[in-house]
């Protein structure tokens, strides 16, 4: 038993009230003043997390944007056995992330504001960005987690700093690093439910004073677990083999330049998404009785595969008040295939098939350069700015496949190319106006071209046009100020735009190629970020309110399986978040997060066609189409909220802990129209972890569980003549050992 002073049982108590009312309680001087005077020991402090939201690096109480940063040792739990990307939904206010694809697609939304297009060439609001360096086309954003030091999720537009195509939000990751200090690094490997293997670790090694060399690799594994009744066959559905690898080269002759460079590929194989036809109840949004998730009716391939590449260069030079960086990205998707059976009935459902529908999506090449240039100051006085260049160029060539489904031979093929180039200058200012108080501006200019055009139509008399050309520019700005109440408290200010290029569709056999045009938003935020109790707590609060103009939309299904784009022309969204973490004694630390996104489509004029099947609950136009105004965003939950709890306990050569994380996303749309059926239930999932570190840190040993609940949600949905929809991953329990050295 853990021995405690009277001070120090009387700080745990007072800190633990206080922890669980901050967020309600007005922050002002008297907390600093009464924390301090306690003295709190320092190994229960938080430590200060250091953000580049602003690409400087800065505390994070001091920028002014709603931020949040998972860290290394977060995110090993939550991908631990073998998760994808997707896990990271809802570990974070304001943020999800699903795929109609699996492992391969993933697609993101900010506060509800996102895109659920499905075809090749789709962009998206939200910009990942992976070592500086965008990933635009949405099979990019795949990338598996391994070897990250951070994640930072930034809401609300980001345009005058990162990329393109930013007026959500950017999710960016910052991989581990080289360094020229010592031979180090880790190793990790973990074993679960359906032979899931997740094996990964990296090694940092000084070449000599100037050059180092980081190596990381992944190897991720799970069996095939679902039956196709269909086939008889057992266990032919549903597993991956993927692995990663990442080498990067740190050069530094000096404390004036240094050079790092990257190279790093991805090699995917397995099962596609299993869709279940038939698997939720007419009139309700619930699966129908004897829903087995682990058996499916499939009478056609199910499988996909992917190949990627790419290469950066981050240079930078340190000079005599001014710092010059250089960023070259080269990405290559060399093989995108995925041959799904999207007609696959859950077992025991009448009928089994509804009807035949096999088909395949892929990428023969994508080619995607960016380079930018980029100086910042280095001013001891009050102001300081940056400014720079960006250009972007990207080929790609993508087609898809119909296929006879009683014979599984091709039955049409559809080939399209398009080739975008976009470049911009950027440049923002800071100006301290005293101690307490900063403002910061941002300008950008934007041109960006689209080039569209039918390669390949075997098979598909196609509806005219069959090309476009699109191109626009745009200005976009932001104004934001950062008041510091105390040295522990700041409040904040933000006013910005984002843009977003028009997106173009491919055309099919009913729909021609369908061109989106640009989108704008126009972004209100503040909010308090504090330090509290001598940094044993720390909160973050923040209020928004946005609309968008001419929202990019995805009209799929309803009487085909195609996509559409049409353009909305307002979308309203306000909303919350919430971030609370902190020691609530030295020996249990708790985090709470949880966010409120209204989202509503603003255009009365606007309607879309629906499915055949299901329950409509919006009104009808004379064309019996479902009129959406006043629809929320697809995917777009109204409230968010996560919470974690870590208990350490001491041991003689060690420490033991357990670890929960929690995640609930309320009732969402997978569709523009509303549906009973295709209304997605509330989600909660839970994970668990107990486990032993000893030696200082360097072994450690864990068993863990992950939707220890075992909830199953439809996650998503196919809305063509039957009741098709996908689920959530399963329940899954493993054990894992990490070694540093």
């Amino acid at each position: 038993m853990i021995k405690m002073s009277k001070m120090h049982k009387r700080l745990c108590a007072k800190s633990a009230a206080m922890l669980a009312l901050s967020a309600a309680l007005p922050i002002g001087t008297a907390y600093a003043d009464e924390a301090a005077a306690d003295a709190t020991p320092a190994a229960s402090q938080l430590e200060t997390v250091t953000v580049t939201a602003q690409r400087r690096k800065e505390n994070i109480r001091d920028v002014p944007v709603s931020v949040s940063m998972l860290t290394a040792q977060k995110l090993d739990v939550i991908v631990s056995g073998g998760q994808d990307i997707r896990m990271l939904a809802g570990k974070v206010p304001s943020l999800n992330v699903e795929s109609s694809n699996g492992r391969t697609f993933p697609r993101f939304y900010i506060r509800g504001y996102g895109n659920t297009d499905f075809n090749i060439f789709a962009s998206q609001p939200v910009s990942l960005i992976y070592d500086d360096v965008v990933q635009e086309n949405p099979i990019l954003k795949g990338y598996p987690i391994f070897d990250v030091a951070n994640v930072e999720v930034l809401r609300g537009p980001q345009g005058t700093l990162f990329g393109r195509n930013t007026p959500a939000g950017v999710v960016k990751f910052e991989s581990a690093k080289p360094s020229l200090e010592k031979v180090e690094g880790y190793y990790s490997g973990s074993v679960a439910t359906h032979n899931t293997i997740n094996a990964e670790g990296a090694v940092n090694v000084p070449l000599s004073k100037e050059w180092a060399l980081r190596f990381s690799t992944l190897r991720q594994h799970r069996d095939d677990y679902v039956d196709n009744t269909f086939t008889g066959q057992k266990d032919s559905l549903d597993g991956y083999n993927e692995h990663a690898e990442r080498v990067q080269v740190l050069y530094a002759p000096n404390t004036t330049f240094n050079a790092l460079f990257n190279v790093h590929q991805r090699n995917t194989t397995g099962s596609a998404r299993v869709f279940y036809a038939n698997a939720i109840r007419p009139g309700s949004n619930d699966l129908v009785d004897g829903f087995d998730p682990n058996k499916s009716f499939t009478n056609a391939p199910n499988f996909q595969n992917l190949r990627t590449n790419g290469a950066s260069a981050r240079l930078s030079w340190d000079l005599d008040g001014v710092k010059l960086y250089s960023i070259t990205g080269f990405e290559h998707v060399g093989k995108y295939l995925s041959h799904g059976d999207i007609d696959g009935g859950a077992p025991g459902m009448t009928p089994a098939i509804p009807f035949n529908v096999e088909t395949a999506g892929g990428i023969t090449s994508v080619k995607q350069y960016s380079q930018e240039f980029r100086a910042e100051s280095k001013n001891a006085g009050p102001l300081n700015w940056q400014a720079g260049v960006y250009y972007f160029n990207e080929d790609a060539n993508g087609f898809s496949d119909t296929f006879d489904s009683n014979t599984h031979v091709l039955a049409s093929h559809l080939a399209s190319r398009q080739k975008n180039t976009a470049w911009a200058t950027f440049g923002s200012v800071n100006y301290a106006v005293n101690d307490a108080f900063m403002l910061r501006a941002g300008l950008r200019y934007t041109k960006d071209k689209k080039d569209f055009d039918t390669v390949v139509a075997d098979r598909v008399v196609q509806v005219n046009p069959t090309s476009a050309d699109v191109s626009k520019s745009k200005f976009n700005w932001d104004l934001s100020g950062t008041y510091k109440y105390t040295k522990d408290v700041s409040f904040y200010g933000r006013v910005a735009t984002g843009f977003r290029a028009p997106s173009i569709a491919p055309a099919s056999s009913s729909v021609p190629v369908t061109v989106a045009d640009a989108e704008t938003i126009t972004s209100y935020e503040a909010g308090v970020k504090a330090d509290l109790f001598d940094r044993r707590a720390r909160v973050a609060f923040s209020v928004y309110d946005y609309q968008v103009k001419n929202q990019q939309l995805t009209v799929v299904g309803g009487n085909s399986n195609v996509t559409r784009l049409i353009n909305a022309a307002k979308t309203n969204g306000r909303g919350a978040e919430l971030e609370l973490e902190g020691f609530v004694t030295p020996s249990l630390k708790m985090s709470l997060g949880g966010s409120y996104n209204f989202t509503e489509i603003d255009d009365p004029t606007l309607s879309v066609a629906t499915c055949r099947s299901c329950t409509v609950t919006d009104p009808r136009n004379a064309a019996r189409n479902a009129i959406i105004n006043g629809n929320a965003l697809p995917q777009a939950p109204k409230w968010t909220v996560t919470a974690t709890g870590r208990y350490s306990i001491p041991m003689e050569n060690g420490e033991f802990y357990v670890y929960t994380d929690w995640s609930y996303r309320s009732k969402i749309n997978f569709f523009l129209y509303e549906s009973t059926e295709f209304t997605g239930k509330a989600l909660v999932e839970g994970g668990l972890r107990a486990g032993y570190i000893w030696q200082d840190g360097k072994y450690e040993v864990a068993a863990f569980g992950r939707n220890i609940t075992d909830t199953k949600r439809v996650t998503g949905a196919i809305d063509f003549n039957n009741l098709t929809g996908f689920i959530n991953e399963p329940r899954q329990f493993g054990v894992q050992f990490k070694g540093n050295f």
